[in-house]
């Protein structure tokens, strides 16, 4: 049995919709195991609702994936990843193209990069969001966590607390 059909396995696959949610956190894990491969997580921690989702269990699927960096820095760029996470996606055989949004607002302190995934069993796209603050938020507490698929490999998150907080900011502002 291939990793990605062990890893839909854990889900309640009943319409084409939960398939395609499935799809896209299996897609969603996989671009993480990336990033770790390309060192992002000495530089980034993952927030956000599909944070929450894969280490929280939110009962909500999320779309795209967020980070903030653990430091400030200006010359961050996404574009130092692509490489590694179009790799990991080759490795399972599924065709995926990322591309780097050009900015629009030159003061915005987030980059934002766009994965398209091709599904042979959905015969569709699966696009996924990624953003990476490059101005991070004041005094943040992080912690490892680790995914065992599709293999064993460490994450650096935002706390609950602060991933909450960070959720009600969203809200708020």
């Amino acid at each position: 049995m291939s990793i990605v059909k062990q890893m839909l396995a854990k889900y309640s696959i009943i319409s084409n919709e939960d398939m395609r949610n499935a799809m896209r956190e299996i897609f969603q894990e996989i671009t993480l195991l990336g990033l770790y491969s390309g060192g992002f997580f000495e530089k980034a921690t993952f927030y956000g609702g599909t944070c929450l989702r894969i280490f929280h269990n939110l009962p909500r699927f999320s779309e795209d994936l967020d980070f903030s960096l653990l430091q400030m820095d200006n010359n961050f760029d996404i574009e130092k990843y692509f490489q590694s996470i179009i790799n990991e996606f080759e490795a399972f055989s599924i065709p995926a193209k990322i591309r780097k949004k050009n900015k629009q607002d030159r003061t915005s302190s987030v980059e934002t990069a766009f994965l398209d995934i091709v599904t042979s069993n959905l015969a569709k796209v699966i696009k996924i969001k990624i953003e990476v603050d490059k101005n991070p938020p004041l005094h943040f507490d992080t912690e490892t966590k680790t995914l065992l698929m599709p293999k064993s490999f460490n994450i650096k998150t935002m706390t609950l607390p602060n991933l909450y907080a960070s959720k009600i900011h969203a809200v708020l502002f």
